[in-house]
């Protein structure tokens, strides 16, 4: 619905959870979507320090992994485990039968494996494997980190607008009333910032946000601050910024407008949109518009100042 100011009405609950299983499962992404590598903020090498850590069966199994539709139901499983952990998460899957499953899932959806039997199996193998090999070896300020991060921002959805919430948290998504959405829950991810993993199952759509914590002390500026800063010192992104300031543009208008080819224009959103200087909209999982996130540019502005004067 759109009120009288021309914005969304909100007509779904919001929701900000955490617990570890939801990292496992972007820490899997993050190692599985490899043409996502470059953009991580993890550090370049990070897939091939994982690759010497595990064990080639397993690394063999990844390789077979693809993004597809039974990833997108691994989430959904990931998101309905009523347990905490990979431990919780594996003792459910043991309990549950191939029926089982497909009623659960046909709540959400009409999409479904094709051996659901074999889908639960390979993914109890490879959570078990993953997080024996990887991820219990991992940080743990960055569980902690993530837990705290969830905290606060569940502290804050108490007090603030609802959708200037979405927009703060998520670092510049908005996401519009669609028909038979009922809840929006948002989850702060580490793995695979500063990219937003974004699922809609029918009633539910989850959200797995840059959560913009970091495991390393940073002596400059912070990942994501440096980032804002770096995407607008580029020609053509200055005239897409300029561009939105006429007001909101599907990606095919902005590629028209800049006379460029879709590959580059894509690049130049993307870099945008990961620096968090431009709102994305979306109707469940598809992204319809671009509009210039002003408060992004007041950022840039005060985090230069800020650091030039620190010394």
């Amino acid at each position: 619905m759109i009120g009288r100011e021309g914005r969304y009405v909100m007509e779904y609950s919001l929701d900000v959870r955490f617990k570890p299983l939801y990292e496992i499962m972007g820490s899997l992404h993050a190692y599985v979507c490899r043409k996502s590598h470059k953009k991580l903020d993890l550090t370049p090498s990070w897939a091939k320090q994982v690759r010497q850590m595990i064990t080639p069966e397993l690394a063999d199994v990844l390789d077979r992994v693809q993004i597809d539709g039974d990833w997108k139901l691994t989430y959904l499983l990931v998101h309905l485990c009523p347990g905490e952990d990979v431990a919780d998460f594996v003792a459910w899957l043991k309990g549950m039968s191939a029926g089982d499953l497909y009623e659960l899932m046909s709540t959400y959806g009409n999409q479904f494996p094709v051996q659901m039997g074999e889908f639960r199996d390979q993914t109890i193998n490879l959570f078990e494997q993953w997080n024996d090999q990887y991820f219990r070896h991992i940080d743990p300020f960055i569980l902690e980190g993530l837990r705290e991060q969830a905290h606060i921002r569940k502290e804050a959805l108490q007090s603030t607008d609802p959708i200037a919430f979405i927009d703060e948290t998520t670092n510049g998504l908005s996401f519009a009333p669609i028909s038979g959405l009922e809840q929006l829950i948002l989850m702060p991810q580490y793995h695979f910032q500063p990219i937003n993993v974004i699922f809609n199952f029918g009633k539910v759509t989850i959200c797995h946000y840059a959560a913009r914590i970091y495991a390393e002390d940073e002596e400059f500026l912070a990942p994501h601050e440096y980032r804002m800063i770096r995407s607008v010192a580029e020609k053509s992104r200055l005239k897409i910024l300029r561009y939105l300031n006429q007001g909101p543009r599907s990606f095919i208008e902005i590629v028209r407008h800049m006379e460029l080819s879709k590959g580059i224009t894509h690049d130049h959103i993307a870099k945008l949109r990961y620096a968090g200087m431009l709102s994305a909209h979306f109707e469940g999982e598809t992204l319809t518009t671009y509009s210039l996130r002003t408060c992004a540019l007041e950022q840039v502005h005060s985090k230069i100042i800020g650091y030039i004067e620190q010394g």
